[in-house]
């Protein structure tokens, strides 16, 4: 059976979770890391969701730009090597109104490189743009293309870690070191709420460490949101300790499971005025 690997833009939300052990209290010598991975990383993010995206980049001088998107994505759960497929429609600022990002993503067998359009009403053409390294910004903001993408569990080991943090005793704490050489970062740290069951169990926190010195890069902090049974961000901030940038992810007007045609995420539909 083909294991999907969802690389979903901007949710971070991968399969259906099933289990339904109770968390709350256990202690971690009776639960080990990887469960608590398995539990509360991956998450149902329904077949197909509609949002309206926000996203605001702050430099540390205060400075601020915002832009706001229209977001259809649609899970393919591996159906001709497809794992997903992203649209945002751009709705401010108004000089960039129209333009559109289009991306399909990939399973981790087919070994493909996600394709990517990108639609600029002034020049009213369709462009493929490819990504030169993962490690790229996404849109300007402080999270890579390789940030967005879920990372396997058997991509990393994970072990719990321990840390002096004064409200330790609330989280599952869990460290993911990864076994590729390639890897952006020497490890990330991930943080669970204890929940009273799997199904409420959430990533609500990660910590990304510099790979050449293991220093902190950044932190980025997750609210999370769910309707009729799918996640979806609420608020998320991603704070870049090295420069003191910080980008703001906020969702809304969330709608789950509305039977999205494939049409809609297609190069051809680009052209249209609006999403149909």
């Amino acid at each position: 059976m083909v294991q999907v690997k969802t690389r979903q833009v901007l949710i971070l939300l991968v399969g259906l979770t099933t289990v339904s052990l109770p968390l709350y209290g256990v202690a971690e010598d009776a639960v080990s890391a990887v469960d608590i991975v398995k539990r509360c990383y991956y998450k149902n993010a329904g077949n197909d969701q509609q949002t309206k995206l926000s996203i605001t980049l702050k430099d540390k001088s205060g400075s601020e730009k915002k832009n706001v998107y229209s977001r259809y994505w649609k899970d393919y759960k591996g159906r001709d090597d497809i794992a997903d497929k992203m649209l945002l429609t751009t709705e401010y600022p108004p000089d960039a109104e129209g333009s559109k990002f289009l991306r399909w993503a990939y399973t981790r067998e087919s070994r493909k490189n996600a394709d990517q359009w990108i639609y600029l009403p002034v020049l009213k053409k369709v462009r493929r743009v490819s990504v030169r390294d993962e490690g790229d910004s996404f849109l300007g903001s402080d999270l890579t293309y390789a940030d967005i993408g879920m990372r396997a569990l058997e991509e990393d080991n994970h072990s719990f870690y321990e840390t002096d943090d004064p409200n330790r005793s609330e989280y599952y704490v869990v460290e993911s070191t990864p076994k590729e050489s390639s890897s952006l970062y020497s490890r990330r740290i991930l943080w669970f709420n204890k929940s009273a069951n799997a199904d409420d169990c959430v990533n609500v926190r990660i910590d990304y460490f510099d790979k050449k010195n293991n220093t902190l890069l950044k932190t980025q902090t997750i609210k999370w949101q769910r309707h009729d049974g799918a996640w979806a961000w609420d608020r998320v901030e991603v704070h870049n300790v090295q420069n003191d940038h910080r980008s703001i992810f906020e969702v809304a007007d969330v709608k789950v499971n509305t039977g999205l045609d494939d049409t809609l995420l297609s190069e051809r539909n680009l052209l249209r005025k609006r999403a149909q």
